[in-house]
């Protein structure tokens, strides 16, 4: 049984997960998918939240496991994942960034976002007046994230997005090759993205190359749109 930590991106919650959950779950692994701290059904104050709260969430949780854990993170949770890493090492076995931020060490994502002009994320969101947190204009987010989902799933998916802390984005990703460097990466690539596109997803994997690439035609969202795909590269590993 291998345990696996599946880590949502940007306005979902572990509820995003649920097909992979449960596709993981029937072949006889231990799953954990959780809310991060203000997310979801979390709802801890935006003042509150910053990268390091949420790498200690994370870091906690995969301590729990008997064994070194699969590290799963989608979008903006690759720089949770690796900053996870970087505390932990050997309690990972393999990190895997699905269509996720892959920074080398003192970049934030913001920069590399500014970087990626076809993208529709920047462009969608609404920051508060407090300029602690943003949310995504409900008329964006099927063409950004969800553009191969069924109308169901993007009703669902809508109901659910919560506002986003904007700290974490800001802040320079610290990892060292002793540590983080050391743990297997894994980058499953989604061709479709309209948010992370692809350039720059090759572009974030030429700077730190990972050990296996999966390619799939998918939208932003394959824990949703190409589950059964996504699920089956996660038990292949």
């Amino acid at each position: 049984m291998t345990t696996y930590v599946l880590v949502h991106g940007s306005w979902h919650g572990g509820w995003c997960w649920h097909r992979v959950v449960a596709g993981l779950q029937r072949a006889g692994h231990r799953v954990l998918a959780p809310d991060l701290l203000s997310l979801g059904r979390d709802f801890t104050p935006y003042a509150s939240v910053t990268l390091e709260s949420w790498t200690n969430q994370v870091a906690t949780l995969v301590q729990t496991a008997e064994e070194p854990v699969v590290l799963v993170g989608h979008s903006r949770a690759g720089i949770v994942i690796s900053q996870v890493a970087e505390r932990v090492p050997d309690r990972i076995a393999v990190l895997v960034y699905v269509t996720a931020f892959l920074l080398e060490s003192g970049q934030t994502l913001l920069e590399i976002a500014n970087q990626d002009s076809q993208s529709l994320v920047l462009p969608s969101l609404v920051v508060a007046d407090d300029q602690l947190s943003a949310r995504f204009k409900e008329e964006a987010a099927r063409e950004a994230f969800y553009g191969q989902c069924s109308d169901e799933d993007v009703v669902l998916a809508l109901s659910l997005l919560r506002p986003e802390a904007l700290a974490p984005i800001a802040t320079p990703v610290r990892t060292t090759a002793a540590r983080f460097g050391r743990v297997p990466r894994v980058f499953v690539e989604c061709t479709l993205d309209r948010a992370i596109t692809l350039p720059i997803q090759r572009q974030m994997q030429a700077a730190l190359p990972c050990r296996n690439r999966i390619t799939m035609q998918s939208d932003h969202s394959p824990f949703l749109s190409h589950a059964a795909e996504l699920t089956d590269a996660l038990l292949a590993l």
